[in-house]
């Protein structure tokens, strides 16, 4: 599914540089396709690779641990700096840290596509996904601080929908360019577009920045948290092989724990906080960030793992399998929002209850994928029931998610939800294939992993219909009351929610008013 991962910017801020672009005039139109672009990169670099991966171990010879790495390497250092790149953006201006972001992501991109060796690949991708972290947050950010006011959901609008085609076209032309030439082309394509965004940003975005952010960056939490991610899926991947008595093993997994507990000390007494604890005092807020990370863990791994059944097992070519699911991301730019809509007049708690089921229905259905089935039997059955899951849970989880704490608080709820999401992901990643039985070099062996896939899938299943029944047990009925919003300063006018992105949470936003002739707002 799509992930646009880009978490809102801050409300309420005093933002330097009035917002000045129209929508439908053609600085708008580059602007957009800059911002667009430039999410598009990081979100369809973090889908394309799994398609990827069959063609990449073989290559490299490589084992199962090395193809997970390829993957959480990069989820690792988005995951972990997210917020630190939107800090930074805040703090030295949008433009500035998102045109960073972009020759930072083209550069790790022209690393991973010449990487010699496996190793030389993962530490590349690790480096790309600091790149995305500068690019992630800072995209929707411009979008908001420059549009005018009137046009900004308009904007955000278009940002959504074309960031779903391009989600959509992404495992299309990535499995073109590695049936067609080689796997390195879906990183190389990077650079012409990064050099395409930075030529727009320089040309037509106007620069903006929070005046308001007062106090310092905590990179020194960003640094911990990642480094307890690292710690953590290194020990969780690195187990089955090494052995969990391992020293390297054990350590790394103590040494994440402890890190971990760290970062969450240094949150509580830093007056700057990445991460403010307040916001998990709301049990609504906590329980539905609870089935988030159990949700997308699941989805993450399967989603793993799926195309090498498809390749390995069932013989499709890189191509196929990167159009095999399509319907999903068909079904959830169709659907919603409406389940948005829906959710905003009954309650999440029915949606969020019975879709994690539905999507564990679908993992069930993916078990009949083998190597003497068609798509038509085997695999779009799965897939529909998979979409149909998705498109009933995402926008109300990440509505509840977001409407859980104050307005004035609706950026770093949005950070917060992503962050968890791709969390679940790396976590389940390093667990399942080991759990499930899957060895280095099973996805070699078509039988021996098409049983394993099958357990795989079980297990999934079961985690994420869990899910389902931790969200029908924690949330209420209807919808809550609105939480107490930040103090809104003088100038401010409130819009409508909105839902912007297949898994972006519908912003709750205050938009300033036109700016006076000072230009600011």
């Amino acid at each position: 599914m799509a992930d646009s991962g880009a978490a809102p910017a801050p409300v309420h801020q005093r933002t330097a540089g009035a917002p000045t672009v129209e929508f439908g005039t053609a600085r708008g139109r580059w602007v957009l396709l800059a911002t667009i672009l430039g999410s598009g990169m990081a979100a369809i670099d973090a889908t394309v690779v799994g398609i990827a991966l069959p063609a990449i171990g073989r290559d490299f010879r490589a084992g199962l641990s090395s193809l997970q790495w390829m993957v959480t390497g990069y989820m690792l250092t988005l995951a972990g700096l997210l917020l630190v790149g939107g800090a930074l953006g805040d703090r030295y201006g949008r433009r500035r840290v998102f045109v960073a972001g972009a020759v930072w992501f083209a550069a790790a991109s022209l690393l991973c596509g010449l990487a010699p060796t496996a190793g030389l690949l993962i530490a590349a991708r690790a480096v790309q996904g600091a790149g995305a972290a500068l690019l992630v947050p800072s995209s929707l950010a411009a979008i908001e601080a420059t549009f005018m006011p009137t046009d900004r959901a308009r904007a955000i609008g278009a940002w959504s929908g074309f960031g779903g085609v391009a989600t959509a076209v992404g495992p299309f032309v990535g499995g073109w360019l590695i049936t067609s030439v080689s796997w390195r082309y879906i990183f190389l394509i990077n650079l012409p577009l990064a050099v395409l965004v930075v030529i727009i940003c320089m040309w037509q975005l106007p620069e903006t920045r929070d005046e308001s952010a007062t106090g310092s960056i905590d990179l020194l939490g960003g640094a911990v948290v990642t480094l307890a991610l690292v710690g953590l899926c290194f020990g969780l991947t690195e187990g089955a092989r090494l052995g969990w008595r391992s020293p390297a093993v054990a350590g790394s997994l103590i040494a994440g724990v402890l890190l971990l507990a760290a970062f969450v000390l240094r949150e509580r007494s830093v007056p700057d906080p990445l991460l403010p604890l307040s916001l998990f005092t709301s049990r609504r807020f906590s329980a539905t960030n609870t089935v988030t990370f159990i949700v997308y863990g699941a989805l993450g791994a399967i989603l793993f793992l799926l195309p090498i059944q498809l390749q390995q097992v069932s013989g499709y070519s890189p191509l196929e399998s990167g159009l095999a699911l399509l319907p999903v991301t068909v079904i959830m730019l169709v659907l919603s929002a409406r389940s948005g809509a829906l959710a905003a007049r009954i309650g999440p708690r029915l949606q969020m209850s019975v879709g994690p089921i539905v999507v564990a229905a679908g993992m069930i259905l993916y078990t009949r994928i083998g190597a003497g089935g068609t798509y038509l039997t085997e695999v779009l059955p799965a897939v529909v029931v998979f979409g149909l899951g998705l498109a009933a849970t995402v926008a109300p989880l990440t509505a509840t998610a977001l409407s859980s704490v104050p307005s004035g608080h609706a950026g770093i709820g949005s950070a917060v939800n992503n962050d968890l999401s791709r969390m679940g992901g790396l976590i389940a990643i390093a667990v399942l294939p080991t759990a499930a039985g899957i060895g280095e070099l099973t996805y070699l062996h078509p039988d021996a992993f098409a049983a394993k896939f099958r357990s795989a899938c079980y297990i999934a299943a079961a985690v994420c219909a869990l899910g389902g029944l931790l969200a029908a047990a924690t949330l209420g009925g209807g919808n809550p009351p609105a939480p107490e919003p930040v103090p809104v300063p003088s100038g401010t006018q409130p819009i409508p929610d909105f839902h912007c992105g297949l898994d972006a949470p519908p912003l709750q936003c205050q938009t300033p008013a036109r700016p006076a002739a000072s230009g600011r707002t």
